[in-house]
């Protein structure tokens, strides 16, 4: 799970260009959406596109989107769960 969390950071970097920011620089833990990064609905927009074409992964309702991107641990728990989900598939 370490390295999908060091995955989803560096994804996170990436799409969003966020220059100044390191990996070590976003807490897992922390609040992802209006936390230190200060990430808005435009954002998190950029990112449901990227999980979808980098994981194959849906968030389909707002709801589902609060619980996921609540913090980076959050949204790697979704991730490696829906990855067990197609697999067993």
């Amino acid at each position: 799970m370490d390295s999908l969390i060091l995955e989803l950071k560096e994804k996170i970097i990436e799409t969003l260009n966020l220059i100044d920011v390191a990996p070590d620089d976003i807490d897992a833990e922390a609040q992802l959406i209006g936390g230190d990064l200060g990430l808005d609905s435009i954002d998190v927009l950029e990112l449901v596109m990227m999980l979808e074409k980098d994981y194959g992964v849906e968030i389909d309702s707002k709801e589902l989107g609060v619980k996921v991107f609540a913090s980076v641990c959050a949204l790697a728990a979704y991730v490696y769960g829906h990855k067990l989900t197609n697999r067993a598939a």
